[in-house]
C-alpha cells in the first residue's frame, strides 16, 4: 500500500495481508439504490431526480456514508450474506488487481494517454458520471475502479494511519472525524485517480461526485 513519492498521508509504503473477499465488479447503480428505497421506504439521496445523474445505469450518487451503511445492511438481510464496505486497503488491493508497482491499474502511464481518455471527458463526464461498465475493466474484472465517483471506504481516516497500521486486515483507526474514501471523480479536471491515493470527508457529507461499490465476505462452506 501507498506511494513514496506523492502525498505524505501515501507514505510510508508498507506491505499488507488482507483476507480473502469478493468485490461487486461495479458502483451501486440508480437501479439498485431504487429497489432499497422502494423496500425499505426511505427518503431518495440528493440529485436523485437530475437529469445529469438519474440514469438507471449511472453510479448513485449523493449518498452519505451512513446510508451506503444502511444499503449494505438492507442487501446483506435481503440475500443472507454479509455486504458491507471495502476497508481501504482491500480497496487498493483490488484497484492494482495485481499490479503491486504501477502508479494506476495499468501501469505508470497518465490518464490522459490513454485512447479512450479524451472521448470520455468530452462525453459522459461533462456533466456527471458516466454509466457503470462502460470502460475497460481492471485484471480482476472491475470496472471504474479508479474513475467516475469517489467510493466510500469503511474505515475512519487518519492522514498517519500508515505509520501504526497492522499488518494483516488493517481497518483504519478506532475513530476519527472523517471517513475514508477512494477512486477518482468526474469532476476533476484529472478524472482518474492513482491507485494509492488517498481522500476523505465526514461521513454525513452528500456530494455528487460520492458514491460507493460493495464488499462481500467469503462465507466458507462447511461439509457435513
Amino acid at each position: 500500500m501507498g506511494c513514496e513519492t506523492r502525498q505524505d498521508n501515501e507514505q510510508p509504503v508498507h506491505r499488507v495481508w488482507v483476507d480473502e473477499f469478493l468485490f461487486a465488479a461495479c458502483q451501486v447503480t440508480n437501479a439498485d439504490y431504487g429497489r432499497f428505497l422502494r423496500d425499505t421506504a426511505s427518503s431518495s439521496p440528493p440529485f436523485w431526480s437530475e437529469p445529469s445523474f438519474n440514469h438507471p445505469e449511472q453510479p448513485v450518487v449523493g449518498v452519505s456514508w451512513y446510508e451506503a451503511v444502511r444499503y449494505c445492511e438492507w442487501l446483506s438481510a435481503t440475500t443472507g450474506r454479509n455486504f458491507r464496505l471495502p476497508t481501504e486497503a482491500e480497496w487498493e488491493r483490488a484497484a492494482r488487481a495485481g499490479r503491486e508497482g504501477g502508479l494506476f491499474p495499468w501501469g505508470d502511464a497518465p490518464p490522459q494517454s490513454l485512447p479512450a481518455y479524451p472521448d470520455r471527458c468530452a462525453g459522459h463526464w461533462k456533466t456527471g458520471p458516466e454509466p457503470v461498465g462502460q470502460a475497460e475493466a481492471n485484471a480482476y474484472g472491475l470496472y471504474n475502479m479508479c474513475d467516475n465517483v469517489h467510493e466510500w471506504c469503511s474505515d475512519w481516516y487518519a492522514a498517519d494511519y500508515y505509520a501504526a497500521s497492522p499488518e494483516r486486515n488493517p481497518r483504519g483507526p478506532e475513530s476519527g472525524a472523517r471517513r475514508a474514501s477512494r477512486g477518482g471523480s468526474w469532476r476533476h479536471h484529472v478524472k482518474m485517480s492513482r491507485c494509492a491515493a488517498r481522500s476523505s470527508i465526514p461521513p454525513e457529507f452528500k456530494y455528487a461526485d460520492y458514491g460507493f461499490r460493495v464488499a462481500c465476505d467469503v462465507q466458507l462452506q462447511v461439509r457435513g
